[in-house]
C-alpha cells in the first residue's frame, strides 16, 4: 500500500511541475495550431551529448527527425497519438515553412542581449524557443527567394544567425534533447489559437541592429 501511495505521489508531482506531457503538447501544436510535427530521434542513452542517429558528428543530437523523415510531419491527431503512444519521450519536431512558422535562431547569450534590446526598442515579438545553446524567434513563413533578397540588401549579417525556413525543422517545448531541455523563453499566450508571429524582415533588421547596439562582435557569435 505504501509503495502504491508513493508511486501516486511521484506521478502527481511530475504532472504538477508545470511541464506538459509531450503528447499533449504535440496534439496542441498539430490539431489546434495546425503546425505539422513529427517525433525527433532520441538522444543516445549512452551519452547525453550524443545523438541516437547514425551520424557520430551530429550537431543537433536528439533534436532532428530521422525515422520517420521530415516529409512525414503531420497535423493529423490520430498519427500524433500513435507516434507518441509508441515513443512517449520522443522530442517534438516542427516542420518549418508552408503554413507553419519559420524561425531565426542565434546563440543563447547574444540572443538574450538582443531580446533585451528589442524590448527597449518597442519591437513586438511572438514566441521564442530556447535551448541551452541557441534561441529561436518564430516568424511568419518565408521563401528562400525572400530570404535571399533580404540578406543581400544587408551590409552585415552575423554568421551565427541560422534560418529555419521551408524544408527546415525546429525542436519544440517540452522536448528533451542531447543538448538539454527545450523550453519557451517567450511563451505563446495561454488559450490562444495559432500564435501571432512577426515578419522575418522585421526580426532580421531588429536583431542585426540590436547586436550592433549591444556591441556583440562577430567572433563572440
Amino acid at each position: 500500500m505504501r509503495e502504491i501511495l508513493g508511486r501516486r505521489r511521484r506521478l502527481l508531482s511530475k504532472r504538477s511541475d508545470g511541464r506538459p506531457e509531450l503528447i499533449g503538447a504535440a496534439l496542441t501544436y498539430a490539431t489546434e495550431w495546425q503546425w505539422p510535427v513529427l517525433p525527433g530521434v532520441a538522444a543516445d542513452p549512452e551519452g547525453r551529448n550524443r545523438c541516437g542517429c547514425p551520424d557520430p558528428e551530429c550537431t543537433v543530437p536528439g533534436a532532428h527527425p530521422f525515422d520517420p523523415g521530415l516529409l512525414a510531419a503531420t497535423t493529423d491527431g490520430r498519427m500524433v497519438r500513435w507516434w507518441w503512444g509508441n515513443r512517449p519521450t520522443a522530442p517534438i519536431v516542427l516542420a518549418t515553412g508552408g503554413k507553419a512558422p519559420c524561425a531565426v535562431s542565434l546563440p543563447a547569450l547574444p540572443a538574450a542581449r538582443a531580446l533585451d534590446a528589442l524590448d527597449s526598442m518597442g519591437m513586438r515579438l511572438g514566441p521564442v524557443v530556447a535551448s541551452p545553446a541557441r534561441w529561436a524567434i518564430l516568424v511568419k513563413p518565408y521563401s528562400m527567394e525572400q530570404l535571399g533578397e533580404l540578406l543581400y540588401a544587408k551590409d552585415f549579417v552575423p554568421g551565427s544567425l541560422r534560418f529555419h525556413g521551408e524544408g527546415g525543422y525546429l525542436a519544440l517545448p517540452p522536448s528533451e534533447t542531447g543538448q538539454g531541455e527545450i523550453r519557451w523563453e517567450r511563451a505563446p499566450l495561454p488559450g490562444s489559437a495559432s500564435p501571432w508571429v512577426p515578419d522575418v524582415e522585421a526580426v532580421v533588421d531588429a536583431v542585426v541592429e540590436a547586436l550592433t547596439r549591444t556591441g556583440v562582435s562577430a567572433p563572440e557569435l
